[in-house]
């Protein structure tokens, strides 16, 4: 098993942004089992309950309520669980631009959630920051 990458230099010259096709959503349900296994891009247990998220389809087909639809790029650098300063460095460059994201580490891969409707700019806010660090 590979660990991934943790020098910072490296991960920014090398984050390969991918959008994903469709809109995302992130709803919270009191009782997970409510959703069939598979149907979530991904979940996390809260007190409160549970944060699943969907493609929008799914939530609208399972009527649940969302305030928020966003568009989900992966940075296709293979980054360490233990890296530091890359969620820093690509959520300050997305600030600079008022673009909120929300950010869920996989075990490969880091996935910022963006809205809908900054998906195109956080891109090339994105695409900069690596091409500066290429440089």
């Amino acid at each position: 098993m590979m660990t991934g990458e943790s020098n910072l230099s490296k991960l920014l010259a090398e984050l390969t942004p991918q959008l994903h096709t469709g809109d995302y959503v992130f709803v919270s349900v009191e009782h997970r089992d409510s959703i069939p296994a598979g149907v979530a891009i991904g979940e996390f247990r809260e007190e409160e309950g549970t944060t699943l998220i969907l493609e929008r389809s799914q939530a609208d087909a399972f009527g649940l309520g969302y305030d928020f639809v966003a568009a989900w790029i992966t940075l296709k650098v293979h980054s360490s669980l233990e890296a530091v300063g890359l969620t820093a460095a690509f959520s300050q460059a997305l600030a600079r631009q008022n673009i909120s994201c929300n950010v869920v580490a996989g075990f490969y891969h880091d996935h910022i959630f963006v809205a809908k409707k900054d998906a195109e700019m956080a891109m090339k806010v994105l695409h900069g920051l690596a091409n500066h660090h290429r440089s």
